[in-house]
This record gives C-alpha cells, structure tokens and sequence, in this order.
C-alpha cells in the first residue's frame, strides 16, 4: 500500500526545518539544517533553497515511511519582498524533483500566524530579533512593520538592543537620557564603547549582534528606569502593529510568538497593558505553535482541499501542478 505524505518547510535567519508526516498518521520525521538560505539580486535564492531541501526530504520521506510527498509547504522569511524567484521556480522544482502536486509557498509570518491561531481571525505579533504582525478576518491579510532593522522593526530584539547601547553611548558622553548600568553591561558584553561603531557597522549581522544586548536591557529595568523605558516604548511599539492588523469587527483573537518574548515580565507587563488600551475587544491567546507548526497546518488543509486562508501572492499562493513542471496557479 502506498503511503501519501506531505512536506513542511520552515526557512529561517537559522536555517531550514523540514517536517515530513502522513495525514491520520501520528509519525513524523523532523530534520533541521544550520545554514540560512541566501539572498541575492533575485530575492530568495531558489537554488540554494532546492539544494539544502532535496536531501533532508528525502531522507526524512524514506525514515517516515512516506512513499509519495503530493504536498508541500513551504514558509520562507523575506518572502513578501523577496520571493518572486521562488514563486517563479520552486513549484517545479518540487514536481519533478519530488512528485509533489500541490503546493503553497508562504511568508513566514503567514506561517507564524497559522501555528499560533490556525484558520482563526484575530492578529498574531511574531517578535524575535526581527518584529512583523499579521493579521485577517478571513478575507484578506494585514501586515504590519517587518522592515528590517534600519528602516523598521520597531520593538524588536535588534530595536531594544540598539536602544538600550544608544542609553549606555549617552551615558558615556554625559548626555541627558543615559544609563550607567547599561553602559556597564555593553563594557562587559562588547568591551570598551568607543570600539561599538567598528564592531557593528561593518556585519551583515548587526542585526543580530543588536538582539544580542536585549536581555541585558530586561535585566536592567527592575532597578534602572531608563531600560524600563526602553521596554515601555518597544511595548508601544508592539501594540501599535498589532493595532493596525486586527480585525475591528467582533472578537478576534491575538497571540504572540518569537524569542523576544522569553524577556518576560519587563516587556509583558507593558504590552498587555497597551494590548488594553489599544485592542479592547481582541481577546489575547497563548500561541499553539510555532512556523513550521504552521506549515503542517497549511499542509493538511490543502491535502484534504479545506484550505480556507486568503490567498495573496506576496504572502500565500497555491499551486495545483498538473504534470511535472507544469502549474496552475490557485491563489
């Protein structure tokens, strides 16, 4: 007996994760790569994509006892602004690399917004080094922010890092709005101030490197108001993505997702306090799991033709193939 299974795919600032499962069928093989896939001047690099996805695939197909993928999903970080290569090839790729006949290729807040909420209105703040919300009432999506850290991303890991080095800066000038306790903590954590600049600008990971120093600042708030502020603001910040994406009509749900949140009480204090003033009649709601969660979701709803999510190009479609490297586009 032939056994038809489906492909999750979540692709991350990490790197990929790959889920392979079977409908009504509680196995599932897992596997992971530690490798981001590139970006260039075509968006998401589809090459880099296929090359590090065919082999974990397959593998975790063979392990998982799955014969056939006739499903994949795919949720992708950048795909919004960066995925017209992807939509163009990697459709086709999966058909004749893998068999597959339908499949959906998603932002990775889409996906965020699925494993937390499901098929569900409401809005969902997917906060980590970056910050994105999203949010439907079932007919379209909404996003919010999702800029990146130069020009967005406001309230992020990398926005409260660069907030409160700035504090420990004016601290070391003697300027008004410093903090002596953040500039201890960026001493300890980078060395001695000055050498920021060079340490910072030049990496393409500065990103990073900002979200690094957030832990410090919700270490600092407890005693030092100049962090708590940093936080009050990065809350407000928060609030007011979340804001502009949730449905306005009836009871919509909102949940969060991301590391940023293991901050804990420092930020969620002040967030569920503006989630208070700012969306009185949303109802907040733990998260039920994370992207490649909601990949699978994505996965068994469009295996099963119960996929009821809007379609938009930039943050979900679907493709229906109808003979390896041939597509017809759905949504």
């Amino acid at each position: 007996m032939t056994v038809s299974g489906y492909l999750a795919v979540d692709s991350g600032g990490s790197g990929l994760r790959v889920l392979v499962g079977a409908p009504g069928r509680t196995v599932s093989v897992q596997r992971e790569t530690r490798e981001p896939v590139r970006t260039g001047a075509r968006g998401i690099d589809p090459g880099h994509l296929t090359a590090q996805l065919l082999p974990l695939a397959r593998a975790s197909a063979a392990e998982a006892g799955v014969d056939a993928l006739d499903t994949a999903v795919v949720g992708a970080a950048g795909f919004a602004t960066l995925g017209d290569a992807l939509r163009a090839e990697l459709p086709g790729v999966l058909a004749r690399e893998l068999g597959v006949r339908r499949v959906a290729l998603a932002a990775d807040a889409v996906t965020a917004y699925v494993g937390a909420l499901g098929s569900r209105p409401g809005a969902v703040l997917a906060a980590g080094t970056g910050l994105i919300a999203i949010g439907t009432d079932l007919r379209r999506w909404r996003r919010a922010d999702g800029w990146g850290h130069l020009l967005g991303d406001c309230g992020s890991g990398a926005w409260v890092g660069r907030a409160g080095l700035e504090a420990a800066l004016r601290a070391y000038d003697g300027r008004d709005g410093g903090s002596a306790s953040l500039l201890a903590c960026a001493e300890e954590q980078f060395g001695p101030v000055p050498g920021l600049p060079g340490l910072l600008y030049p990496r393409a990971d500065r990103a990073a490197v900002l979200a690094s120093f957030a832990p410090r600042v919700a270490a600092c708030a407890a005693h030092d108001p100049v962090a708590a502020g940093v936080l009050r603001t990065a809350a407000r910040h928060m609030a007011e993505s979340a804001a502009a994406v949730c449905p306005a009509a009836g009871e919509p749900e909102v949940a969060l997702t991301g590391g940023l949140f293991k901050l804990g009480d420092p930020l969620l204090v002040p967030l569920r306090e503006e989630f208070t003033r700012r969306l009185p009649h949303a109802r907040q709601v733990p998260s039920e799991g994370d992207p490649l969660h909601g990949s699978v979701r994505i996965a068994l709803d469009l295996a099963a033709d119960r996929l009821t999510l809007p379609g938009e190009p930039s943050l979900l479609c679907v493709f229906h193939m109808t003979s390896p490297g041939i597509r017809t586009k759905a949504d």
